[in-house]
């Protein structure tokens, strides 16, 4: 008999057998196939599965749960702690607090778990170890421990986070952003918008955005802070966001509402880069090979309909965009094809800007001397200046 088969099979009789040996066994060998194969199952299966294991537990063998603490599933976690402390009645905080002190990472990580189901006044002896493991290198550890941080409204480590944020390090701030957004730290948005707007991990940033407040409730709130995020996500694609995570951020609904409702300059520029983002995408085999049929589909109908709008009328309107101090004029000077456009911004005090522009008349054959030399009299940074003489 296949066990992992049956367990995450459709015949009740089967799969129920096949939780009950996982469990009264326990049959960790078992429990550690069905953990390697966390990112072959579909969602739905795995759901089944947890309610397959929790069916399967009872007074007499959920203690049996803490052998599978070896082998560490964000899938299966959450039914193996809440079943722990279900059954135990809290019976096991020692033994889970010293799990927490002195196991492995993977240990370590279903024991938070577990913690995050106990009252706020039991585990305030091991907050400041949970701080500790919130910067783990082993994401697991790390976001559940902010989960506990964040369930028992932890200023501390909320403070400290957002200290980090004014760090003159732009891995610091970005590892303070993922806290925050993996704390649900809504309020702190604002300076999130900020440290995006200027960092060099920008399009990171912005990818952890949507998981702290939807794109949909962004755009209500700041228009065109929510489209930059937006831009910045369509550049990510697929390189650091995962063409996967496409659905997540919703946007077919988006991008078909902001072009029937509320097509401006900065959405038509975010309409104007998804349109040969996702050419590009469905124009290349590989990008898609390794996407789910429903995954698949959505990306294809987003190009579509992306097909059937008039680009025309969207680069007339990021003209409005081609101003120094424009959020999105990087952006916005990719699609400009008025040579005398695009020469205004060679009086721009801003360097990394001039170069940009210079990059731009070189791809579209355009580029001459007298460019370089306006543009160069505004260039004093000696790293951008030796690149622009070069081009």
């Amino acid at each position: 008999m296949d066990l992992l088969k049956s367990l995450t099979g459709k015949v009740p009789a089967e799969y129920e057998k096949a939780a009950g040996i996982l469990v009264n066994g326990p049959d960790c060998e078992l429990y550690k196939k069905l953990t390697e194969q966390e990112d072959f199952l579909y969602d739905f299966v795995k759901a089944n599965v947890s309610q397959r294991i929790k069916n399967a537990v009872n007074k007499d063998n959920y203690k049996n749960l803490l052998k599978f603490f070896d082998y560490y599933s964000p899938s299966y976690d959450t039914v193996i702690a809440e079943a722990l402390y279900e059954y135990s009645n809290n019976g096991l905080e020692n033994e889970i607090k010293n799990i927490l002190k002195n196991g492995s990472d993977t240990q370590k990580a279903y024991a938070v778990k577990y913690l995050s189901f106990v009252q706020n006044d039991n585990i305030q002896d091991v907050l400041s170890v949970i701080r500790e493991y919130a910067n783990s290198e082993f994401e697991p550890l790390a976001a559940n421990s902010i989960e506990v941080l964040s369930k028992n409204n932890d200023d501390i480590s909320k403070d400290e986070a957002l200290e980090k944020l004014l760090s003159d390090d732009e891995f610091q701030q970005y590892s303070a952003v993922k806290f925050l957004v993996s704390y649900g730290a809504k309020d702190a948005l604002p300076k999130i918008y900020k440290i995006m707007k200027k960092s060099s991990l920008s399009e990171n940033i912005a990818c952890e955005i949507p998981y702290l407040v939807d794109l949909e409730t962004l755009l209500e709130e700041n228009f065109d802070s929510a489209i930059l995020v937006l831009c910045n996500i369509i550049n990510a694609i697929p390189e650091i966001a995962p063409i996967s995570s496409i659905s997540d951020y919703n946007l077919a609904e988006i991008l078909e509402n902001l072009y029937h409702n509320s097509l401006t300059s900065t959405s038509a520029l975010l309409l104007r880069m998804a349109a040969e983002k996702f050419k590009d995408i469905t124009e290349n085999d590989e990008y898609l090979y390794d996407c789910d049929k429903n995954t698949k589909e959505y990306i294809l109908n987003i190009n579509r309909f992306l097909k059937t709008i008039n680009i025309k009328k969207l680069n007339s309107l990021l003209y409005e965009e081609l101003y120094e101090e424009s959020d999105f004029v990087f952006f916005a000077v990719d699609y400009i094809d008025d040579i005398e456009e695009l020469e205004t911004l060679l009086d721009s005090t801003n360097q990394t800007l001039l170069l940009k522009v210079l990059t731009v008349l070189k791809e579209k054959n355009i580029l001459n001397e007298n460019h370089k030399k306006i543009a160069l009299q505004n260039i004093t940074n000696p790293n951008i200046k030796q690149i622009a003489e070069v081009l």
